[in-house]
């Protein structure tokens, strides 16, 4: 009887001794959690946008951490693609939760005056992309790095782009869009055309529940036009380009490669 109640002495002892240890593990483990939220390396968020956009945006020279950081913005055509274009200077993020959503910030050196914002909100079926109201400038040149046809057109000009209530919801499989964006091609010029600047330019897209894109000529000698509109997550667009009778032979070329050929206008379809 007496090693027996020494026994259950000794087991009755064992719980309180063992607590501090189980405390301090938790603790240790609730840290380390902390820590690699925290600081998290920004090279996790790069990893993340490469693999959204299937490799057409991708930050390289990645520092800092997912929360503040900086890079350098590569456009490229994707997996596989052989083409790519530099944004030139440093982009700048800070990404900090909110109430149930993620608020971030961008700025570019080269292309904004004053951050872009955005809020991102994750759902068990979706997500959703609220845009604050914002006006950037980015050079056309980066185009150059989706791959074709932009890689032969290599556009030159300034794109000026600015949002206006913009709403992107990813629910079920679908694409939906509120808001306006317009997107203005300034003094654009290509290097198959001697042509320079060729026009100027600005393709809409006005948001509701079947989205609606369309594309007009500000000023200039290659004339473009067109209207579209989103179903689901694929665009349907018709449009033309035609140029003005003294530019046609200059501008030949460009239309040979931007459209379908039919007589001096050049057919532009997509979806």
């Amino acid at each position: 009887m007496r090693q027996t109640a020494s026994s259950l002495r000794q087991t009755a002892r064992h719980p309180q001794a063992s607590a501090p240890v189980r405390w301090a593990v938790l603790g240790a483990l609730l840290g380390l959690l902390f820590a690699l939220v925290f600081y998290a390396p920004a090279r996790w968020l790069a990893s993340a946008l490469n693999q959204a956009s299937a490799g057409q945006l991708q930050i390289v020279a990645v520092r800092g951490t997912v929360w503040t950081g900086s890079g350098r913005l590569l456009i490229s055509g994707g997996a596989g693609s052989l083409e790519s274009a530099l944004l030139p200077g440093i982009v700048d993020w800070s990404l900090r939760p909110g109430w149930g959503a993620l608020n971030l910030k961008l700025s570019a050196d080269c292309c904004t005056t004053t951050p872009l914002r955005a809020t991102l909100k994750l759902g068990l079926r979706g997500a959703a992309l609220q845009l604050a109201d914002g006006r950037s400038q980015w050079p056309a040149n980066m185009l150059a790095g989706l791959g074709t046809p932009w890689n032969t057109v290599q556009a030159e000009g300034s794109l000026e782009l600015s949002t206006q209530n913009l709403k992107v919801q990813w629910f079920a499989g679908r694409l939906a869009f509120d808001g306006r964006v317009e997107l203005t091609a300034l003094a654009m010029s290509s290097r198959l055309s001697t042509l320079k600047p060729m026009g100027s330019y600005r393709m809409t897209l006005a948001g509701g529940s079947t989205p609606l894109l369309t594309l007009s000529t500000l000023e200039g000698s290659l004339q473009l036009s067109g209207s579209g509109s989103w179903v689901g997550s694929r665009l349907r667009f018709n449009g033309e380009a035609s140029a003005l009778p003294e530019h046609e032979a200059a501008l030949a070329n460009l239309l040979n490669i931007i459209g379908r050929r039919n007589g001096p206008r050049s057919i532009i379809t997509l979806g």
